[in-house]
């Protein structure tokens, strides 16, 4: 056994607590101060006492086990050692056996008190928790570097912001994350200079905004970490300042609107003291924002429909913090303002008032602009007169009116004549001019009682108020009388006439619309006879109005089913009585009307303007008809009626053209007959359209002659072929000198001007011994032949006609 003071000084020096251990007895032989200090005994009582009874621990025990067994000699770990009053103390212990020179072996036992590492440990572990429960609760992203850039700390909400994928947080990758930030950024370039600035200058504190593709908008705050003054890395700090920028830029936009909205704004306290006011208030009431301020908004306005209007909005306030409603302001020079007014009451969160805010909107112009639209609905824009919406509203009163008191009245349905001329010839605004005037003639024609309404264009109606037959009639004439006194517009000086149509309720309707449409008809009926009169209707107007509707749908019926045909009266010489030419003459038979007579739908047809299409259908029959007689050698001129409707359609000369080249007919085969009316009609353009058949080859006869107002001069500059002698002049010309003069009158004045002379309607020989003594070249009537069927007309010819 080696002595213990052999140790002592060995020992003495050492800070740690030594033990010297014999290996045999397992006691202590000697231990230093360190070690009696952690014991909490001397040097002397620890000397010989047995080891075990200083373990606390069982693998202390296990081991000083193992030495006695000789089967270890050498530990190293942390453990418990029993002190002198029980409790223990954790310890670094270190056992080693030492040979000494002697060949004798002892043991050493190191230890090393960690109680306080222990309690630096806790303390430390306590202060990281709380760090990273601040750095988890902050509202930040934060991330923090060393010098070099490395990532030595981040919370989860700077993970989250950035979109950081799971497998750069599981798995350590600085330049990774650096990487998948700046590809986060719209601007990657100037986020990474500024990375470099940073790590350049580290003692630097910066802030910058960083806009993410994403939309989101990021403000960040770099600070320098410090240790003991001098720089060891950097704290970034992010915040999420979208949202902040958004409701800064909806604060800006909605001062921007307070101030630049043309609806007046007030803002008021709890008791209506006005706090501010946008410009448009100011405007609104003529005064300054200032000289409003602190005044009551309840003093600025009134309603003229409300009384109680304050009593009103107190009420609606208190229930729905809410009332609108049109109010008017009081200007200071008396006038007032009307408005719409929207009164909204701002509550707490205890639902106590604390503001009010009032929208004023200047109705001014929308009232305006109602009042405009209802002047437009109800008044003729031209003239200022009500249209038909205002007399329907009027007669409907008069009708009911007149249910109660058995009291009529008069509808008038007025139309100027010629009117169109007056638009043609000096256009539709002195047209314009001209009917403003007539506007004003016929209110002074009528009562105050009465309305005066215009249709549109030239078109009037009048309601005569409690009127009958006589005060109608009486009207009616007062007003043809004005209207017939010339008119002065720009030095120019004309006169007008109208013809007007009038219906009585309720022997002529009981609506408005069927009192419109009869005297619509009893006037048409005045334009037939001769217009500048007036007339009142008659049932029988009607019923000659439907037989024309019918007429005319019969027509076009027939021309699809192909129940029109072409008859053909012969035209033979005077001279030797032989068949010269033909006019084709159109024939109808209808089912039901059976063989319908030109005279009955010739008219309905130009009424309809169906002619057009009708005298279409004759000019390709006839000319076909007269190709093939030519084909056939049977070369007979062919007379076809036209119409002036279609003379003055734009394409009629081309058509005749086509018609010829269609069928191959020698354009001297065909003749035109046209009436004295279609060539006093623009003589001009007439004249031009004349020279252009002409030049086709075509022969032109002048119809009718000597039952119209034909100008020699006009007459002797158309190219015409055929001077053709009304019936009218023939029929009585061998009875009556007067009329036989005029027979041989225009014989005469035809053969002067180089035209073929016919006669129409030749009935008798004497008639034909006449025109043959007159001169006349040839005639056609029921003395030769009757218009026949194209079969029978051939017969004719055969045994009749003229070689050519």
């Amino acid at each position: 056994m080696v002595k213990a003071p052999h140790w002592s000084p060995l020992i003495e020096g050492l800070l740690e607590a030594v033990w010297v251990v014999d290996p045999l007895g397992l006691r202590i032989l000697a231990v230093n101060h360190a070690a009696a200090q952690l014991q909490q005994l001397t040097c002397e009582d620890m000397a010989g006492l047995p080891v075990v009874d200083l373990t606390a621990s069982p693998e202390d025990l296990y081991f000083w086990e193992e030495v006695a067994a000789g089967k270890t000699d050498a530990i190293h770990s942390d453990t418990l050692l029993r002190r002198a009053d029980g409790s223990t103390v954790l310890v670094e212990r270190r056992v080693s056996q030492v040979s000494l020179e002697d060949g004798s072996v002892v043991y050493l036992v190191g230890m090393q008190d960690k109680t306080l590492q222990q309690r630096t440990q806790r303390q430390l572990e306590t202060l990281l928790a709380e760090l990273r429960a601040t750095l988890e609760s902050t509202t930040d992203g934060i991330m923090v570097c060393d010098l070099d850039g490395g990532i030595r700390a981040c919370n989860r909400l700077f993970a989250r912001m950035w979109g950081l994928p799971d497998s750069l947080m599981t798995e350590r990758n600085d330049d990774a994350v650096h990487a998948h930030m700046a590809s986060c950024v719209v601007d990657a370039d100037q986020y990474q200079q500024q990375l470099s600035m940073l790590q350049r200058m580290p003692m630097m504190e910066a802030s910058d905004v960083l806009v993410l593709r994403s939309g989101r908008i990021f403000e960040r705050v770099t600070l320098p970490q410090l240790s003991r003054t001098r720089p060891i890395g950097r704290v970034y700090s992010y915040r999420d300042i979208t949202e902040r920028l958004a409701t800064e830029t909806q604060l800006k936009l909605a001062a921007k609107v307070f101030e630049s909205s043309l609806d007046a704004i007030f803002v008021t306290d709890a008791q209506h003291a006005i706090l501010t006011c946008n410009p448009a208030a100011a405007r609104l009431t003529q005064s300054t924002e200032t000289d409003l301020t602190g005044t009551s908004a309840r003093d600025l306005f009134f309603s003229r429909a409300l009384p109680d209007l304050l009593t009103d909005v107190d009420r609606r306030l208190n229930l729905h913090s809410h009332w609108e409603g049109e109010v008017f302001h009081r200007l200071a020079d008396g006038s007032a303002v009307a408005l719409l007014l929207c009164w909204v009451m701002l509550r707490d969160a205890e639902g106590k008032p604390t503001h009010t805010v009032l929208f004023a909107k200047d109705l001014t112009e929308k009232l305006q602009a109602q009042q405009r639209i209802e002047q437009l609905a109800y008044t003729d824009p031209l003239t200022g007169l009500p249209n038909r919406l205002m007399l329907t509203e009027r007669v409907g009163y008069a009708l009911q009116v007149s249910e109660r008191t058995a009291k009529g009245f008069a509808i008038l349905f007025l139309d100027l004549d010629r009117f169109k001329h007056i638009n043609d010839s000096l256009g539709h605004l002195f047209g314009d001019r001209v009917l403003v005037e007539v506007a004003q003639r016929l209110k002074g024609c009528l009562r105050q009682t009465d309305t005066l309404c215009r249709l549109g264009g030239d078109e009037f109606v009048i309601h005569l108020h409690e009127a009958d037959v006589r005060a109608a009639e009486m009207t009616a004439q007062r007003i043809m009388d004005m209207i017939a006194d010339p008119v002065e517009l720009d030095d120019m000086a004309f006169s007008l006439s109208c013809s007007m149509g009038i219906a009585l309720y309720p022997t002529d309707g009981r609506t408005l619309d069927e009192l419109i449409q009869h005297a619509d008809t009893a006037m048409y009926r005045v334009k037939e006879r001769g217009k500048a009169a007036f007339r009142f209707y008659q049932p029988q107007m009607n019923v000659d109005l439907l037989s024309r509707i019918k007429m005319d749908h019969a027509m076009r019926e027939g021309l699809r089913e192909g129940r029109f045909m072409l008859h053909y009266q012969p035209r033979v010489s005077l001279q030797n009585d032989r068949i010269h030419s033909c006019e084709a003459l159109l024939r109808w038979n209808d089912p039901k009307l059976g063989m319908v007579p030109p005279s009955t739908f010739v008219g309905v047809a130009e009424e309809t303007g169906f002619i057009v299409t009708l005298g279409h259908w004759v000019l390709q029959a006839a000319v076909q008809q007269a190709a093939e007689w030519h084909a056939a050698g049977q070369s007979c001129v062919v007379s076809v009626n036209v119409s002036g409707l279609q003379f003055q359609q734009a394409g009629f000369v081309d058509e005749v053209a086509d018609c010829l080249r269609q069928h191959r007919l020698p354009p001297q085969l065909l003749e035109l007959e046209l009436t004295e009316t279609i060539l006093l009609h623009d003589a001009e353009e007439t004249l031009e359209r004349l020279q252009r058949l002409a030049s086709l080859g075509i022969l032109i006869s002048l119809d009718d002659f000597g039952t119209g107002y034909s100008s020699l001069a006009y007459l002797r500059r158309f190219p015409l072929n055929t001077l053709k002698i009304d019936r009218s002049f023939i029929i009585s010309a061998h009875e009556r000198e007067d009329d036989a003069a005029i027979v041989a009158a225009i014989i005469q004045m035809g053969h002067a001007l180089s035209l073929q002379v016919v006669a129409e309607g030749v009935e008798f020989s004497e008639q034909q011994q006449l025109l043959k003594k007159l001169g006349c070249d040839q005639y056609q009537g029921f003395l030769f032949s009757r218009a026949i069927e194209p079969q029978a007309f051939v017969a004719l010819w055969k045994e009749c006609g003229e070689a050519r």
